[in-house]
C-alpha cells in the first residue's frame, strides 16, 4: 500500500500497486466502492498482466482518509487522484474508471492533461442531475445530516450485497458529499469535457442499462462507444471478457 497527501492538513489518499512496464494503468472505482474489488481480477488477466497497475481508493472510500472538512466534489476528487499520480511519478497514464470514478477521470484529464493519454470509462456519469433511480440521486436526496444519522443505514439495507460490502468501508459524510457532487456535475459538463479531450477515449455501456444518451454526439467527437452484451452497470463483473478486450484495445 502507498499513499499521498491530498489536502493542507496532510490527509492521505491510498492505493495498492502491481509492478510492471509502463505506461501505468490506473484503476478508479465508483461511488461507495473500492478499486481492488472491482478491478484486481481484471488487471490479473493474461491480456493485461505485466503493466504497472495502480488501484486507487478515492478520499472517503476504502483505505483512504476521510477528512470532515473536504468537499468530495468531482474536482476535489480529481485533485486527489492527481496527487496520487504526482507522488507515483506517473505521467501519460491509461485510466480505467467506473461510474463516478469515470467522471473524476474526465475532470482529471481536463485539468491535468499531461497525466492522461487514454480513458476507458465504464458507465461514467456524463451529465448533472442523473435519474432518480441512480444511486447518487437517492443518496443526495437526503440532507447531509439526515443521511449520516439515518439514511446511510437505510441505503446499506436496500442495495445489493456486492455494493454494500464496499459501501460499508465508505464514510457516510464523504459518501453523501460525493453523491451530491455527481448530481451537481461540473462546468463545463463532464460530457462536454470528454468530447473535447485530445486522448484515446473508450466508453463502455452495459446493454442491460439501455441506450446511452447522446450516443451519436459522443461518437462524432471520437469517443468509441462499446455496448457490452449481457452486462449492466458493473460490466467488469457481468462480462469480464468484453471488459478486458476493451482495455486491451480489441474491437
Amino acid at each position: 500500500m502507498k499513499e499521498a497527501r491530498f489536502d493542507a492538513r496532510g490527509s492521505r489518499v491510498r492505493w495498492t500497486e502491481a509492478d510492471g512496464d509502463g505506461p501505468a494503468r490506473v484503476y478508479v472505482h465508483g461511488l461507495g466502492a473500492a478499486s481492488t474489488v472491482y478491478h484486481a481480477h481484471i488487471a490479473a488477466r493474461p491480456e493485461l498482466a505485466g503493466r504497472r497497475s495502480l488501484f486507487v481508493d478515492l478520499p472517503g472510500h476504502g483505505l483512504s482518509d476521510r477528512p470532515a472538512d473536504f468537499a468530495y466534489s468531482l474536482e476535489s476528487h480529481a485533485d486527489a487522484l492527481a496527487a496520487v499520480l504526482d507522488e507515483a511519478r506517473v505521467v501519460g497514464a491509461e485510466i480505467v474508471a467506473h461510474s463516478m470514478g469515470g467522471s473524476v477521470a474526465i475532470v482529471l484529464a481536463h485539468r491535468r492533461p499531461e497525466l492522461v493519454t487514454r480513458l476507458v470509462l465504464t458507465e461514467a456519469n456524463l451529465d448533472p442531475h442523473p435519474p432518480a433511480t441512480a444511486g447518487s440521486s437517492g443518496i443526495a436526496a437526503y440532507t447531509e445530516e439526515d443521511f449520516v444519522a439515518r439514511g446511510y443505514v437505510r441505503v446499506l439495507e436496500d442495495i445489493g450485497a456486492t455494493w454494500a460490502a464496499t459501501m460499508r468501508l465508505a464514510d457516510p459524510l464523504a459518501l453523501h458529499r460525493s453523491a451530491a457532487g455527481l448530481v451537481a456535475g461540473t462546468h463545463p459538463t463532464m460530457r462536454r469535457m470528454l468530447m473535447e479531450l485530445p486522448v484515446d477515449r473508450v466508453y463502455l455501456q452495459g446493454a442491460s442499462s439501455g441506450e446511452l444518451a447522446g450516443y451519436e454526439e459522443l461518437t462524432a467527437s471520437g469517443v468509441r462507444v462499446v455496448t457490452v452484451p449481457g452486462a449492466g452497470h458493473n460490466v467488469m463483473f457481468d462480462n469480464p471478457d468484453a471488459f478486458v478486450a476493451a482495455i486491451a484495445g480489441c474491437p
